[in-house]
Parts: C-alpha cells; sequence; structure tokens
C-alpha cells in the first residue's frame, strides 16, 4: 500500500538521528575534530543549540524534534538512531578512532520516555566484543531496529565473522538499517564499505536489510548502486531502502531515477534524515504549480518529505509494515 495517498497521520519516519552532547554520564561522546567542524558548528547554530551548555541542548533539540513531530499531519512516530563508535581488532572501543558515539541507553531511555512519539533505532557495531549480546539486550529493552555507518565505525558488512551478529537480528526481528553511499557528515575512511553489495551476506543470514538513502552513491549526478539496488530487491524479499535525504543535491539524481522504476517502490521506506533540510527543488518543472506552491509552503520536514515524494509520484511505504504484528500495533 503507497501510505502517501493517506492524509492520515500514521507513518513512521525511520530515519531520525539523536544528536546529543557528552554531560558527563549520558553514555555519549564528540571527538575534539567533530566538535570545531563546520558542518557540525552550523547545525548547532541552526538549531539554537549551545555546546557550552550540553544538558540544555539536549533538552531542546529533543523538544524541538518532537514538536515538529507533533505538528506534522502525515507523521505519527520518528525511529531514533543511535550512533556506535569505531572498535579495534579486539572488539574494544576506541575513542581515538571515534568521531561521535550516540549511546543505545540514550537512544533506549528517550523512546521511553515519549513512547506515542518516539521508537529506538539503537546502534551496533558486528566488530564490537559483545555485538550478539548487545543486540540481544536492546531487544529485550524493546529496541525497533539497529543502524549502522560502516564508512565512519570502520568495519565491512560483508566481514564472514559477523554472521551471528546476523543472525542475532533476524532471531530477534531487528531490521538492519546500513548507510549507502559515501558519508559526508562524519569523517568516513574507507568509503567502499558504503557499498550495497556488502549487505548480501546480512540478507542471505536472513535479516531484513534496510538500504539507507535508496542506495543511492551521494556524489551527485553519479548513481552507480541502481543496478544494484534492482538485483537485490529482485533476489531478496527481505531487501528495503529508505528514502532518507533524497532531496539534498548530492542524492537527487537517485530521487529522479527511482521515478521510472515503480516497481521498486513497495521496497521504499520513509525516512527523512532529520535534522537534515527537506529540499524542494527536485519538484520544479515536474509538478503543477499549485503543487510547487503547497510543497514551497509546507515548512514542516516531515511533511515536506512527503509532499515532494508525492508530488513526483515517488511510492513508499512505512516501517510500520515491517514491523512484527505486536510492534506494529503500538505504532496506532
Amino acid at each position: 500500500m503507497d501510505r502517501t495517498l493517506s492524509s492520515s497521520k500514521s507513518l513512521i519516519d525511520c530515519h531520525v538521528h539523536l544528536a546529543a552532547l557528552p554531560d558527563g554520564d549520558n553514555g555519549c561522546y564528540i571527538s575534539p575534530k567533530m566538535l570545531k567542524s563546520p558542518l557540525f558548528r552550523f547545525l548547532f547554530w541552526k538549531h539554537g543549540l549551545s555546546i557550552d551548555r550540553p544538558r540544555e541542548a539536549n533538552q531542546k533539540y529533543l523538544a524541538d524534534l518532537l514538536a515538529e513531530l507533533r505538528a506534522s499531519h502525515h507523521v505519527q512516530k520518528a525511529v531514533l538512531l543511535g550512533m556506535d563508535g569505531h572498535y579495534d581488532t579486539n572488539g574494544t572501543l576506541s575513542l581515538a578512532h571515534t568521531d561521535l558515539l550516540v549511546g543505545n541507553d540514550y537512544v533506549l531511555n528517550a523512546a521511553h520516555a515519549y513512547p506515542n512519539e518516539l521508537l529506538a533505532g539503537v546502534s551496533i557495531n558486528p566488530q564490537r566484543r559483545d555485538a550478539v549480546e548487545e543486540v540481544h539486550r536492546c531487544a529485550d529493552a524493546g529496541a525497533t531496529l539497529v543502524k549502522v555507518l560502516p564508512n565512519a565505525q570502520q568495519f565491512d558488512p560483508a566481514n564472514p565473522q559477523y554472521k551471528l551478529f546476523y543472525r542475532a537480528l533476524a532471531e530477534r526481528k531487528l531490521p538492519f538499517l546500513s548507510h549507502v553511499g559515501y558519508e559526508f557528515s562524519l569523517i568516513g575512511k574507507d568509503q567502499s564499505v558504503g557499498d550495497p553489495e556488502r549487505l548480501r551476506l546480512a540478507l542471505d543470514e536472513g535479516t531484513t536489510v534496510i538500504a539507507g538513502h535508496a542506495c543511492s552513491y551521494g556524489l551527485m549526478f553519479y548513481e552507480k548502486f541502481l543496478p544494484t539496488f534492482r538485483d537485490l530487491a529482485q533476489r531478496y524479499p527481505n531487501f528495503y531502502a529508505d528514502i532518507s535525504a533524497l532531496t539534498l543535491p548530492n542524492r537527487l539524481r537517485m530521487l529522479l531515477h527511482l521515478r521510472r522504476y515503480p516497481d521498486l517502490h513497495e521496497r521504499l521506506l520513509f525516512g527523512t534524515d532529520y535534522p537534515l533540510s527537506v529540499f524542494h527543488f527536485a519538484a520544479w518543472g515536474r509538478v503543477a504549480f499549485s503543487t510547487l506552491r503547497k510543497i514551497i509552503r509546507t515548512k514542516n520536514r516531515f511533511d515536506r518529505q512527503v509532499e515532494v515524494c508525492h508530488g513526483l509520484k515517488l511510492g513508499f511505504r512505512s516501517l510500520e509494515n515491517l514491523l512484527p504484528q505486536s510492534a506494529a500495533k503500538t505504532t496506532r
């Protein structure tokens, strides 16, 4: 079912980042290099957050997110995404090679505090020594999915040593949401691990896989992963992709490509990549003027993502369709 056809507030955004400054006891970390980066400082300036007052900044970020989510006409819930760190060959956390860490307990606590609006998307680097145990711990605590960013977390999703990790995800019915393409927000080390080809191992082990950003490469007009997307969708019924960040200039081409492949729309899941902006220029010259005017006047980022994709006739589903029936009931 194409959920964009309904005006009811029923969608789940499966790709929303939970930003958090370390406050001494929240299990979060930001490297000095990241703190000084132009992008990080711009985002904090844009959202009116003070780096010098971490607790206040963290509370304001969550409050602003909830306010925008509650004001949305289409989106009912958001999956908050954590961010695990880098682990060495012994499976031990290495903060020296970690740019950002948003701990799983922080994510779970935020979701538990607002169960009507938020779901927990924990992050587990499969390289960590206790990766399988962490899957079960987070599943028991109510996690909805597991998010990874291989480029920044510096692991290869195709590594056979992660089979037990993927089997645990399949057993606990936790979808595996993996970043695809280049990574710009964090400092990517090996960009090749963003290739969706490397997700086949997880799929073969029975894991439900969600490829972030609709398998877009992330380098403007060069979309070499489209054939891979089509092949994975054909071969694996447990393969999906989210539409987060597709209105950004560097991923826009994939958004336009996907309009020509309606057979893939049933594999697309709604997501925004909040707090990043949702742009409307993809619709210019491609939708009626009245539709474009409505899109431009839509300031809510969740709703603008819906309106842009709806205007371009890009179908998608809600994450609710992938969740076990017991979990899906809690989203209504």
